[in-house]
């Protein structure tokens, strides 16, 4: 058999599809395991593309994407962050993971380091392996409450001249964790300091419970700083199937972006762009109602958990996870599949995020109330 290189085939298959592979054919399973809402993409932004299909918009179209949805990113900041974002810093990408994949491309290689803040979806730090560079965990600490707490100290501490990244994801998949604007200002701070590259997986940024956004690299770093900021359209406007994102990169970063993008998957589908144009154009109501929908859930989630002796569980405060302790789990892999075999429900193992998240369950409350509600109901008794 002829060989393929060794640090892609030693790269781990994912804990939680290997879950769902387990729950085939239990009836009734309710699934909480992905991170993704049960609502499908609003009708207007539906509309939008199929509008742009009726027209023929199949073209290939810029590698960067098409300049009306670059127009509406740059109008969207303005509004949100009230920051303005040159052009030339912006590039439209297929997907998150996508635009993670290239960014990371473009920064590290064999011989480099890479320090990831962690509990956390794997996929960036595995996409630095992939690349043959040092992958330097540094988990974020569990507090006795649930909560979870950045050391600074540690991070820099996991920084030395082979380090040419930090990766972040705040707010943050599994914890719900949220870095505060001082946090963030000290990590670019050092990055400028030390010539080291920030990526920032802002995917959650519009999932804040009691604010618009949550605290960003987009208001902190100037246009030549040190700082890839990667968001999507999936989570804040239900669009997961849809594989549409956007980068913010300093200029010269951006033009490499691009022809990276060229050489992975040309440019994001022509037809689902305009699709993302209407979700920005259109979408602040939609938005804000489904964060709202979402706080209602998280509390639901926290109101039926929290008090079970066993479960460790704090308020949820951004994106739609509770990633709750539970007294005597030692292998969540194995327990999360006891859960859905005996409760009927899907939860992702804490094991998936890597090994801070041992003993540990993940559950996605984007779900309608009812079928929330339903789960715990079911859930409770087995947790006890």
């Amino acid at each position: 058999m002829v060989p393929i290189r060794r640090n892609i085939q030693e790269l781990p298959a994912s804990r939680i599809r290997q879950v769902t592979f387990a729950g085939r054919g239990i009836e009734g399973l309710i699934p909480l395991w992905f991170g993704e809402g049960d609502e499908v993409t609003p009708q207007f932004i539906r509309d939008a593309a199929a509008a742009a299909l009726a027209r023929g918009e199949t073209f290939y179209g810029p590698n960067r994407g098409i300049p009306e949805l670059r127009d509406a990113l740059q109008r969207y900041l303005r509004r949100v962050y009230g920051t303005e974002i040159a052009m030339e810093r912006i590039v439209v990408s297929a997907s998150a993971m996508s635009a993670l994949m290239i960014a990371i491309q473009c920064l590290v290689g064999a011989g480099d380091s890479a320090v990831v803040i962690g509990p956390v979806w794997p996929n960036a730090e595995h996409a630095v392996a992939a690349m043959g560079a040092e992958v330097r965990k540094v988990d974020l600490q569990a507090q006795p409450d649930g909560s979870w707490h950045l050391d600074l100290d540690r991070v820099i501490d996991a920084c030395d001249a082979t380090t040419r990244l930090i990766v972040l994801n705040s707010p943050g998949n599994p914890t719900g964790w949220m870095a505060s604007e001082a946090e963030l200002k000290t990590l670019l701070d050092h990055a400028r300091a030390r010539g080291i590259w920030i990526l920032s997986d802002e995917v959650y940024a519009r999932i804040v419970y009691g604010a618009r956004h949550a605290p960003s690299f987009v208001t902190l770093a100037g246009p030549d700083d040190p700082v890839v900021i990667v968001n999507s359209f999936s989570k804040s406007w239900s669009m997961t199937g849809w594989r549409l994102g956007w980068v913010i990169a300093p200029a010269h970063l951006a033009d490499a972006i691009e022809k990276m993008t060229e050489f992975n998957i040309s440019h994001p589908t022509t037809f689902a762009q305009y699709g993302g144009v209407a979700a920005l154009e259109h979408g602040d109501d939609y938005v804000e109602s489904l964060v709202r929908r979402y706080a209602e859930a998280g509390e639901l989630v926290y109101a039926r958990l929290s008090p079970l002796p066993r479960v460790r569980l704090s308020r949820p405060r951004s994106a739609f996870y509770a990633f709750f302790q539970v007294d005597g789990v030692a292998d969540s892999f194995e327990f999360a599949v006891e859960l859905m075999r005996r409760a009927r429900v899907g939860l992702a193992p804490g094991a998936a995020f890597g090994a801070s998240g041992e003993g540990r369950l993940r559950l996605c409350f984007a779900a309608s109330l009812p079928k929330l509600g339903e789960a715990l109901d079911r859930l409770v008794p087995a947790l006890r």
